[in-house]
Protein backbone atom coordinates (compact mmCIF):
# COMPACT_ATOMS: atom_id res chain seq x y z
CA UNK A 1 0.00 0.00 0.00
CA UNK A 2 1.36 3.44 -0.52
CA UNK A 3 0.35 6.89 0.61
CA UNK A 4 -1.69 9.53 -1.56
CA UNK A 5 -3.25 12.47 -0.83
CA UNK A 6 -6.34 13.30 -2.03
CA UNK A 7 -5.13 15.69 -4.39
CA UNK A 8 -2.76 12.74 -5.78
CA UNK A 9 -5.28 10.34 -5.94
CA UNK A 10 -7.75 13.25 -8.17
CA UNK A 11 -4.55 13.29 -10.42
CA UNK A 12 -4.31 9.82 -10.72
CA UNK A 13 -7.64 9.46 -11.61
CA UNK A 14 -7.64 11.70 -14.18
CA UNK A 15 -4.13 9.64 -16.03
CA UNK A 16 -6.05 6.34 -16.01
CA UNK A 17 -8.86 8.18 -17.46
CA UNK A 18 -6.99 9.25 -20.30
CA UNK A 19 -5.10 6.28 -20.64
CA UNK A 20 -8.54 3.99 -20.94
CA UNK A 21 -10.01 6.40 -23.39
CA UNK A 22 -8.68 8.69 -25.74
CA UNK A 23 -11.42 11.44 -26.07
CA UNK A 24 -11.18 11.90 -22.25
CA UNK A 25 -9.57 15.68 -22.19
CA UNK A 26 -8.45 18.01 -19.47
CA UNK A 27 -8.53 21.96 -19.36
CA UNK A 28 -8.93 24.82 -17.18
CA UNK A 29 -6.64 27.88 -15.96
CA UNK A 30 -3.33 26.93 -15.45
CA UNK A 31 -3.71 22.93 -16.06
CA UNK A 32 -1.11 22.46 -18.42
CA UNK A 33 2.53 23.20 -17.76
CA UNK A 34 1.56 24.24 -14.11
CA UNK A 35 -0.42 21.62 -13.40
CA UNK A 36 -3.35 23.66 -11.75
CA UNK A 37 -3.51 25.68 -8.37
CA UNK A 38 -3.51 22.81 -6.83
CA UNK A 39 -1.35 20.89 -8.84
CA UNK A 40 -4.35 18.15 -9.72
CA UNK A 41 -2.63 18.45 -12.83
CA UNK A 42 0.60 18.14 -12.78
CA UNK A 43 2.60 15.94 -15.38
CA UNK A 44 -0.53 15.21 -17.59
CA UNK A 45 0.26 17.75 -20.49
CA UNK A 46 4.21 15.94 -20.56
CA UNK A 47 2.58 12.64 -20.78
CA UNK A 48 -0.54 13.19 -22.89
CA UNK A 49 0.22 16.46 -24.76
CA UNK A 50 -1.35 19.67 -25.22
CA UNK A 51 -3.93 18.26 -27.17
CA UNK A 52 -5.29 16.57 -24.52
CA UNK A 53 -4.27 18.62 -21.74
CA UNK A 54 -4.10 22.39 -22.21
CA UNK A 55 -4.37 26.06 -20.87
CA UNK A 56 -7.14 28.10 -21.71
CA UNK A 57 -7.93 31.69 -21.47
CA UNK A 58 -9.11 33.52 -18.38
CA UNK A 59 -13.16 32.78 -19.25
CA UNK A 60 -14.76 30.23 -17.38
CA UNK A 61 -18.20 30.74 -19.77
CA UNK A 62 -15.55 29.80 -22.59
CA UNK A 63 -14.58 26.88 -20.98
CA UNK A 64 -17.86 25.44 -20.58
CA UNK A 65 -19.10 26.50 -23.48
CA UNK A 66 -16.53 24.90 -25.90
CA UNK A 67 -16.79 21.63 -23.01
CA UNK A 68 -20.48 21.39 -24.36
CA UNK A 69 -19.71 21.66 -28.07
CA UNK A 70 -16.90 18.69 -27.52
CA UNK A 71 -19.44 16.92 -25.54
CA UNK A 72 -22.06 16.86 -28.24
CA UNK A 73 -19.59 15.44 -30.79
CA UNK A 74 -18.33 12.75 -28.63
CA UNK A 75 -15.19 13.91 -26.66
CA UNK A 76 -15.15 13.78 -22.97
CA UNK A 77 -13.80 17.12 -21.64
CA UNK A 78 -13.02 17.40 -18.09
CA UNK A 79 -13.03 20.98 -17.40
CA UNK A 80 -11.51 23.07 -14.09
CA UNK A 81 -12.96 26.21 -12.60
CA UNK A 82 -9.94 26.43 -10.12
CA UNK A 83 -11.76 28.15 -7.66
CA UNK A 84 -15.16 27.81 -6.31
CA UNK A 85 -16.19 31.51 -6.98
CA UNK A 86 -14.34 31.79 -10.57
CA UNK A 87 -17.31 29.26 -11.56
CA UNK A 88 -20.34 32.43 -11.13
CA UNK A 89 -19.37 33.51 -14.81
CA UNK A 90 -20.34 29.62 -16.29
CA UNK A 91 -23.25 29.67 -14.49
CA UNK A 92 -25.39 30.71 -17.28
CA UNK A 93 -23.81 28.00 -19.58
CA UNK A 94 -23.99 25.05 -16.62
CA UNK A 95 -27.61 25.54 -15.68
CA UNK A 96 -28.94 26.68 -20.01
CA UNK A 97 -27.32 24.07 -21.47
CA UNK A 98 -25.29 21.43 -19.78
CA UNK A 99 -28.05 20.63 -17.58
CA UNK A 100 -30.82 20.75 -20.18
CA UNK A 101 -29.23 19.29 -23.38
CA UNK A 102 -30.06 15.65 -23.06
CA UNK A 103 -33.68 16.99 -21.91
CA UNK A 104 -34.51 19.23 -24.79
CA UNK A 105 -33.33 16.77 -27.47
CA UNK A 106 -35.57 13.99 -25.84
CA UNK A 107 -32.03 11.81 -24.77
CA UNK A 108 -30.65 11.83 -28.52
CA UNK A 109 -27.46 14.07 -27.14
CA UNK A 110 -25.53 13.38 -23.93
CA UNK A 111 -23.14 15.56 -22.76
CA UNK A 112 -20.22 13.37 -21.07
CA UNK A 113 -18.58 16.38 -19.16
CA UNK A 114 -16.98 16.72 -15.98
CA UNK A 115 -16.60 19.99 -13.77
CA UNK A 116 -13.98 20.31 -11.79
CA UNK A 117 -14.68 22.65 -8.71
CA UNK A 118 -12.34 22.95 -5.69
CA UNK A 119 -15.20 24.61 -3.30
CA UNK A 120 -15.20 25.16 0.74
CA UNK A 121 -13.12 27.07 2.88
CA UNK A 122 -10.22 25.88 5.40
CA UNK A 123 -7.45 26.76 3.65
CA UNK A 124 -7.42 30.55 4.47
CA UNK A 125 -8.56 31.79 1.01
CA UNK A 126 -9.10 35.40 -0.08
CA UNK A 127 -12.43 37.10 -1.34
CA UNK A 128 -13.64 34.73 -4.23
CA UNK A 129 -11.79 32.24 -3.22
CA UNK A 130 -13.69 30.49 -0.68
CA UNK A 131 -17.09 30.02 -1.32
CA UNK A 132 -20.02 26.89 -0.87
CA UNK A 133 -21.70 26.93 -4.26
CA UNK A 134 -23.45 23.27 -3.94
CA UNK A 135 -26.74 24.49 -3.73
CA UNK A 136 -26.88 26.42 -6.56
CA UNK A 137 -26.05 22.66 -8.32
CA UNK A 138 -28.46 20.68 -6.66
CA UNK A 139 -30.95 23.09 -7.54
CA UNK A 140 -30.68 22.45 -10.91
CA UNK A 141 -32.64 19.30 -12.70
CA UNK A 142 -30.37 17.64 -15.29
CA UNK A 143 -26.90 17.27 -13.45
CA UNK A 144 -25.05 15.26 -11.27
CA UNK A 145 -23.29 16.99 -8.19
CA UNK A 146 -20.77 14.81 -5.82
CA UNK A 147 -18.59 15.21 -3.19
CA UNK A 148 -15.36 13.06 -2.15
CA UNK A 149 -14.85 13.07 1.23
CA UNK A 150 -11.89 10.40 1.50
CA UNK A 151 -8.53 9.92 -0.62
CA UNK A 152 -10.26 6.45 -2.15
CA UNK A 153 -13.33 8.34 -2.78
CA UNK A 154 -11.37 10.79 -4.74
CA UNK A 155 -10.13 8.39 -7.11
CA UNK A 156 -13.12 6.25 -7.78
CA UNK A 157 -15.98 9.28 -8.01
CA UNK A 158 -13.40 11.02 -10.76
CA UNK A 159 -13.26 7.75 -12.63
CA UNK A 160 -16.78 6.72 -12.39
CA UNK A 161 -18.00 10.75 -12.92
CA UNK A 162 -15.90 10.87 -16.74
CA UNK A 163 -17.43 7.67 -17.24
CA UNK A 164 -20.71 8.76 -16.72
CA UNK A 165 -23.17 9.53 -19.70
CA UNK A 166 -24.65 12.60 -17.82
CA UNK A 167 -22.76 15.81 -16.79
CA UNK A 168 -21.47 16.15 -13.67
CA UNK A 169 -20.63 18.80 -11.40
CA UNK A 170 -17.71 17.37 -9.48
CA UNK A 171 -17.00 19.22 -5.87
CA UNK A 172 -13.95 19.09 -4.53
CA UNK A 173 -13.21 20.06 -0.88
CA UNK A 174 -10.06 22.47 -0.99
CA UNK A 175 -9.20 21.58 2.92
CA UNK A 176 -9.17 18.09 1.84
CA UNK A 177 -6.50 18.40 -0.92
CA UNK A 178 -3.28 16.94 1.70
CA UNK A 179 -5.87 14.68 3.72
CA UNK A 180 -3.49 11.41 3.41
CA UNK A 181 -4.75 7.51 3.20
CA UNK A 182 -2.56 4.42 3.22
CA UNK A 183 -4.08 2.37 -0.19
CA UNK A 184 -3.13 0.93 -3.37
CA UNK A 185 -4.64 2.75 -6.65
CA UNK A 186 -6.61 2.29 -8.25
CA UNK A 187 -9.15 1.48 -6.36
CA UNK A 188 -13.38 1.47 -6.39
CA UNK A 189 -15.21 2.08 -3.77
CA UNK A 190 -19.29 2.54 -3.87
CA UNK A 191 -21.06 3.93 -6.46
CA UNK A 192 -21.02 7.98 -6.44
CA UNK A 193 -24.75 8.25 -6.45
CA UNK A 194 -24.58 6.23 -2.98
CA UNK A 195 -24.55 7.80 0.53
CA UNK A 196 -22.45 5.63 3.05
CA UNK A 197 -22.02 5.05 6.51
CA UNK A 198 -18.53 6.60 8.23
CA UNK A 199 -19.05 5.51 11.62
CA UNK A 200 -22.03 3.02 13.06
CA UNK A 201 -23.72 4.93 15.75
CA UNK A 202 -27.60 3.93 17.88
CA UNK A 203 -28.13 7.20 19.43
CA UNK A 204 -28.30 9.74 16.47
CA UNK A 205 -27.24 10.26 12.83
CA UNK A 206 -25.11 12.82 12.11
CA UNK A 207 -25.26 14.20 7.83
CA UNK A 208 -22.38 15.61 6.32
CA UNK A 209 -20.78 16.05 2.81
CA UNK A 210 -17.36 16.60 1.73
CA UNK A 211 -15.37 19.27 3.83
CA UNK A 212 -17.53 18.62 7.30
CA UNK A 213 -17.57 14.74 7.05
CA UNK A 214 -13.62 14.98 8.91
CA UNK A 215 -15.56 17.43 11.49
CA UNK A 216 -18.42 14.97 11.86
CA UNK A 217 -16.44 12.34 12.48
CA UNK A 218 -14.15 14.22 15.41
CA UNK A 219 -17.29 15.31 16.84
CA UNK A 220 -18.50 11.91 16.51
CA UNK A 221 -15.36 10.59 18.48
CA UNK A 222 -15.57 13.41 21.05
CA UNK A 223 -19.29 12.33 21.62
CA UNK A 224 -18.11 8.44 22.51
CA UNK A 225 -16.04 9.32 24.83
CA UNK A 226 -19.22 10.46 26.83
CA UNK A 227 -20.90 7.20 25.67
CA UNK A 228 -23.33 8.82 22.96
CA UNK A 229 -22.97 6.80 19.96
CA UNK A 230 -23.49 8.74 16.76
CA UNK A 231 -23.38 7.37 13.34
CA UNK A 232 -22.01 9.18 11.03
CA UNK A 233 -23.48 9.29 6.75
CA UNK A 234 -21.52 10.87 4.06
CA UNK A 235 -23.83 12.00 1.34
CA UNK A 236 -21.61 11.87 -1.43
CA UNK A 237 -24.27 12.72 -4.12
CA UNK A 238 -25.86 15.72 -3.58
CA UNK A 239 -27.76 14.90 -6.52
CA UNK A 240 -29.16 12.51 -7.00
CA UNK A 241 -29.86 12.37 -3.55
CA UNK A 242 -29.55 8.71 -1.32
CA UNK A 243 -32.90 9.04 0.48
CA UNK A 244 -32.83 5.15 1.29
CA UNK A 245 -29.62 5.28 3.14
CA UNK A 246 -30.11 8.43 4.88
CA UNK A 247 -33.79 7.30 6.12
CA UNK A 248 -32.39 3.72 7.44
CA UNK A 249 -30.06 5.41 9.40
CA UNK A 250 -32.67 8.11 10.57
CA UNK A 251 -35.24 5.64 11.29
CA UNK A 252 -32.43 3.47 13.71
CA UNK A 253 -31.07 6.35 15.62
CA UNK A 254 -34.58 8.40 15.88
CA UNK A 255 -32.27 12.04 15.35
CA UNK A 256 -30.98 13.97 12.88
CA UNK A 257 -28.12 16.58 12.71
CA UNK A 258 -27.16 18.41 9.30
CA UNK A 259 -23.46 19.80 8.59
CA UNK A 260 -22.43 21.96 6.12
CA UNK A 261 -20.15 24.50 5.65
CA UNK A 262 -22.64 26.61 3.35
CA UNK A 263 -25.08 29.34 4.44
CA UNK A 264 -27.77 28.18 7.11
CA UNK A 265 -30.39 29.85 5.18
CA UNK A 266 -31.68 28.33 1.69
CA UNK A 267 -29.14 26.01 1.96
CA UNK A 268 -28.88 22.36 0.84
CA UNK A 269 -29.08 21.45 4.93
CA UNK A 270 -32.42 22.71 4.08
CA UNK A 271 -33.49 19.92 1.69
CA UNK A 272 -32.02 16.86 3.88
CA UNK A 273 -33.53 18.17 6.69
CA UNK A 274 -37.07 18.26 4.98
CA UNK A 275 -36.55 14.72 3.41
CA UNK A 276 -35.42 13.23 6.62
CA UNK A 277 -38.73 15.13 8.47
CA UNK A 278 -41.22 13.66 5.32
CA UNK A 279 -39.60 10.08 5.17
CA UNK A 280 -39.25 9.78 9.17
CA UNK A 281 -41.99 12.05 10.46
CA UNK A 282 -42.86 8.70 13.20
CA UNK A 283 -39.41 7.92 13.40
CA UNK A 284 -37.88 11.25 14.98
CA UNK A 285 -37.71 12.18 18.59
CA UNK A 286 -36.61 15.80 17.92
CA UNK A 287 -36.51 18.19 15.02
CA UNK A 288 -33.99 17.80 12.87
CA UNK A 289 -31.12 20.64 13.20
CA UNK A 290 -28.79 22.03 11.26
CA UNK A 291 -25.13 23.22 11.91
CA UNK A 292 -23.88 25.81 9.16
CA UNK A 293 -21.62 28.47 7.76
CA UNK A 294 -22.90 31.66 9.04
CA UNK A 295 -25.84 33.64 6.91
CA UNK A 296 -23.00 36.41 5.70
CA UNK A 297 -20.19 36.35 2.84
CA UNK A 298 -17.10 33.97 3.52
CA UNK A 299 -15.23 36.16 6.00
CA UNK A 300 -11.38 36.89 5.91
CA UNK A 301 -8.96 34.46 6.50
CA UNK A 302 -8.66 35.15 9.98
CA UNK A 303 -11.93 35.27 10.75
CA UNK A 304 -12.86 31.88 8.96
CA UNK A 305 -12.58 29.88 11.93
CA UNK A 306 -15.44 31.82 13.51
CA UNK A 307 -17.65 30.82 10.49
CA UNK A 308 -17.26 27.03 9.71
CA UNK A 309 -18.73 24.77 11.69
CA UNK A 310 -16.81 22.92 14.38
CA UNK A 311 -16.93 20.18 16.43
CA UNK A 312 -18.08 22.16 19.33
CA UNK A 313 -20.64 23.48 17.34
CA UNK A 314 -21.83 20.02 16.24
CA UNK A 315 -21.53 19.23 20.24
CA UNK A 316 -23.86 22.22 21.45
CA UNK A 317 -26.16 20.80 18.12
CA UNK A 318 -26.69 17.41 20.19
CA UNK A 319 -26.60 18.35 23.28
CA UNK A 320 -29.75 20.83 21.82
CA UNK A 321 -30.94 17.44 20.42
CA UNK A 322 -31.49 15.40 23.71
CA UNK A 323 -33.13 18.73 24.83
CA UNK A 324 -35.67 18.41 22.30
CA UNK A 325 -36.22 15.02 23.00
CA UNK A 326 -37.37 15.44 26.59
CA UNK A 327 -40.09 17.80 25.09
CA UNK A 328 -43.62 15.79 24.80
CA UNK A 329 -45.29 15.94 21.60
CA UNK A 330 -49.27 17.45 22.30
CA UNK A 331 -48.19 19.04 25.32
CA UNK A 332 -49.12 22.73 26.04
CA UNK A 333 -46.25 24.95 24.58
CA UNK A 334 -45.89 26.30 27.99
CA UNK A 335 -46.51 23.29 30.52
CA UNK A 336 -43.74 21.35 31.21
CA UNK A 337 -41.41 21.95 29.12
CA UNK A 338 -37.42 22.94 30.12
CA UNK A 339 -36.15 25.96 29.41
CA UNK A 340 -34.17 25.74 26.24
CA UNK A 341 -30.07 26.52 25.87
CA UNK A 342 -29.49 29.85 24.88
CA UNK A 343 -26.81 28.25 22.47
CA UNK A 344 -27.32 29.04 18.66
CA UNK A 345 -26.09 26.46 16.82
CA UNK A 346 -28.15 27.21 13.09
CA UNK A 347 -27.26 30.48 11.44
Amino acid sequence: MAHHTLGRALNRALRDAMSADPDVVVYGEDVGPLGGVFRVTDGLGAEFGEDRCFDSPLAESGIVGTAVGMAMYGRRPVVEMQFDAFAYPAFQQVVSHVAKMRNRTRGRVELPLVIRIPYGGGIGAVEHHGDSSEAYYAHTPGLRVVTPATVADGYSMLREAVESPDPVVFLEPKRRYWASEDLDLPVRTAPMDRAVVRRPGADLTVIAYGPTVDTALLAAESLAEEGREAEVVDLRSLSPFDDETVAASVRRTGRALVVHEAHGFGGFGGEVAARVSEQCFHYLEAPVLRVCGLDIPYPPPHLEEFHLPTVDRILDAVDRLQWESSWVPGADAGAGRPQAPRTEVSA
